[in-house]
């Protein structure tokens, strides 16, 4: 019997423990609240483990406390509050370096939170070369296309743009709310003399929770990603200049397969 008091004890003791299982879909609360596994790509207080991706590039970037958005006076800003947060901020005019980790990455799951300005416009650029589009689309009832949020931004090719993925739904919120991309990535592959035998592959995308895109192939670099080979590991990239832009709760960890119940 006090074997089994003990075992019992022991259970309910111990820590939780999650599904490997995942079906790709929002389950409520971010996953790396609900799921192990999952690292911080911001360290809550500071800038470390990213730079400016152009070493020469001012970096205005900046971590900060909260952000202010003002809708009626001041609708293409945002301000940071406090320093030393969890949130980054591309400085106090929205144009500034791209910013790059320090660490490479191959093929992972990244989830992250950002907010926009009205008419802002930046990108998460997975191995800094294939980027998951960011920019103020709320209220667009034309046809959705690759530049608009949600999508998977095209090549550049002679001067003109070539493939990308429009997303399948419009999933923006309203400017100077918080917003989230939740991507499985894929790498390139190559052989072992180093030729490329396959494409990179965004296996599917959420954002705001809603799927916008599923087994996207990506047959080279999209514009404006770092001038780099395609290979099987680089940093992630933050597109800066563009208008303002924030960030928190960046998370990664490495690529699962989904599994679907």
């Amino acid at each position: 019997m006090r074997a089994l008091l003990l075992l019992a004890l022991a259970v309910l003791t111990q820590a939780p423990t999650y599904s490997p299982i995942q079906d790709g879909e929002a389950h409520g609360d971010p996953p790396y609240l609900l799921e192990d596994g999952w690292e911080p790509l911001l360290d809550g207080s500071s800038l470390a483990g990213w730079r400016a991706c152009d070493a020469k590039a001012a970096n205005d970037w900046q971590a900060v406390r909260a952000i202010r958005y003002e809708p009626t006076l001041g609708p293409t800003r945002l301000a940071g509050r406090g320093s030393g947060g969890g949130v980054i901020l591309n400085g106090p005019t929205g144009k500034t370096a791209n910013l790059c980790t320090t660490r490479a990455f191959g093929d992972i799951e990244i989830y992250a939170e950002f907010m926009l300005a009205r008419g802002s416009n930046s990108g998460v650029y997975l191995q800094g070369l294939y980027e998951m589009q960011i920019l103020d689309t709320w209220g667009k009832t034309d046809p959705l296309t690759s530049g608009d949020l949600g999508g998977i931004y095209h090549q550049w090719i002679d001067n003109r743009g070539v493939g990308g993925s429009a997303p399948r739904v419009q999933a923006a919120r309203r400017p100077g709310e918080w917003q989230s991309y939740q991507a499985w990535f894929r790498a390139p592959r190559f052989d072992a003399a180093g030729k490329k035998v396959e494409p990179a592959r965004f296996v599917r995308v959420l954002l705001n929770g809603q799927l916008v895109q599923q087994d996207v192939d990506v047959a080279g670099p999209t514009r404006a990603a770092l001038d780099l080979p395609e290979g099987p590991t680089h940093p992630l990239m933050l597109q800066g200049d563009h208008g303002p832009i924030a960030f928190r709760n960046m998370y990664v960890r490495p690529l699962r397969p989904i599994v679907i119940r």
